[in-house]
């Protein structure tokens, strides 16, 4: 995570094309803004498509989901670039489907539809729980001095490196062809991994290419080129797409709502990290923006990017999608285009939102195999867990820390993988150490108040 502390100096200032608060003319908006979907489309729609694959979620509903998911997505974006009274950073900010709550929801979620729950109840107490949870987020952005003293960048690290860690697990299974490969035994068979490798190793190989925008969009080009082989070995399946409207009209609770405490003790505290993750993000784009990174300006730039983090979820819940959250891929498209106005941000806005309203475009997603999409999400689960590791390169690595580090890493690691250690457990106590990424990172929380710092 970033000095929040330490000013840019001028030499360090980023050489822009286009300033925060200058309007480039229509045409090279739109390009600049065409290139921020292309590295931020696949990120927004993976998470509900990976949730919706694990529990069973209806092509239909499933198709529905995701479209929600980009207009969610572009109404944050808007908010977050236009800045509506408190809510909103004023800052060319994408806003997307955040990776964080993939675990949980998809742990848990499973174990209720394997206990007999209709997958539709099931997403109800999901949704009712991100709305509940969002009141955090948006309650953190008041408060946010406080709760940076109390989840230091020590426990953000540990939690953010949990969340990479406990992913990787779904990124094989969705390697192998998901599990309804596993239900039908193809699961690993030689067509899935032929398709997942390919795209993987077509991602690194674009990443050694020097060009600006090959290297900012290889995952969704290694996708195209995975669904183009899919289609040759006859895996597209566009069953999604059967009986879907010709536009997607928003519909409020399509699921009901209905909540479970299991789900929300573990997503309460992601939501913290989410938060203070956020902003790391902000604090970056604001210096690559040549905007101040500490005074009253950025707090209140802080606090409106924080707060719309959480009011767009509680929007994500009552719309049937899953928490957002701001895209660190963002600045890096700024550092590589020097474009940091946020009118163009606006314009990324609109096509999300035109696309999320266009079924078609979900149900063209929905159509790739699970097998081609696991070779992308392992780089964006493994780049969630190189995420952790950066946060806490910044941290002085004492006796202490790495005594924190690894208690919380073994138990959360070790319930992720051994949950039968839980069996006997009260059902609360149940219920809340059920997540590897809860486990591991309450006993960082406590850790790092109990054991005394190192006087320097």
């Amino acid at each position: 995570m970033s000095d929040f502390n330490q000013s840019p100096s001028p030499k360090a200032q980023l050489d822009l094309v286009y300033g925060l608060n200058e309007r480039p003319k229509p045409l090279i908006a739109f390009l600049a803004a065409f290139q921020h979907l292309l590295a931020i489309i696949v990120p927004i729609v993976t998470p509900g498509l990976l949730i919706c694959l694990a529990l069973g979620v209806s092509k239909q509903d499933t198709n529905m989901i995701l479209s929600m998911s980009l207009v969610i997505s572009g109404f944050a974006t808007f908010l977050q670039c236009k800045k509506v009274g408190p809510f909103g950073a004023g800052l060319l900010i994408v806003q997307g489907t955040s990776f964080n709550f993939i675990g949980p929801i998809i742990g848990i979620g499973s174990a209720m539809v394997a206990a007999g729950t209709p997958v539709e109840s099931v997403m109800a107490a999901i949704f009712g729980v991100v709305i509940a949870g969002s009141f955090i987020e948006m309650g953190v952005s008041q408060i946010l001095p406080w709760v940076k003293k109390l989840i230091t960048p020590l426990v953000t690290g540990i939690v953010v490196l949990l969340i990479g860690l406990t992913l990787i697990k779904e990124g094989l299974i969705s390697m192998g062809g998901g599990y309804q490969a596993m239900s039908n035994n193809t699961f690993a068979n030689t067509d899935n991994l032929i398709m997942s490798c390919t795209v993987l190793a077509i991602i690194i190989i674009l990443n050694r290419i020097n060009i600006t925008w090959i290297k900012s969009s290889a995952i969704l080009i290694a996708l195209v080129i995975g669904y183009a082989m899919a289609g040759i070995m006859g895996y597209l399946d566009f069953s999604g797409l059967k009986d879907a409207p010709l536009v997607q009209v928003p519909t409020p609770m399509h699921f009901g709502l209905d909540f479970s405490w299991s789900l929300f003790i573990p997503l309460a505290f992601i939501y913290f990290v989410t938060s203070l993750e956020a902003i790391g993000d902000i604090t970056a784009t604001s210096k690559l923006s040549n905007q101040p990174v500490d005074g009253p300006q950025w707090m209140q730039r802080i606090k409106g990017g924080v707060l719309v983090n959480g009011a767009n979820s509680f929007l994500a819940g009552i719309f049937n999608t899953f928490p957002s959250s701001v895209f660190a891929q963002n600045n890096g498209v700024i550092q590589l285009t020097g474009v940091a106005s946020r009118y163009v941000g606006i314009w990324i806005a609109a096509l999300l939102i035109i696309l999320g309203l266009l079924p078609a475009v979900a149900g063209v997603i929905q159509a790739v195999p699970q097998a081609v999409l696991g070779g992308a999400v392992m780089v964006m689960f493994g780049a969630v867990a190189a995420s952790g590791i950066n946060i806490l390169s910044g941290v002085a690595l004492d006796r202490r820390a790495l005594l924190i580090i690894a208690i919380s890493l073994g138990l959360g690691l070790g319930v992720a993988q051994v949950p039968q250690i839980l069996e006997h457990l009260p059902e609360l106590f149940r219920n809340i150490f059920s997540s590897g990424v809860a486990t591991g990172g309450i006993a960082a929380l406590i850790l790092n108040i109990v054991l005394p710092e190192t006087k320097k």
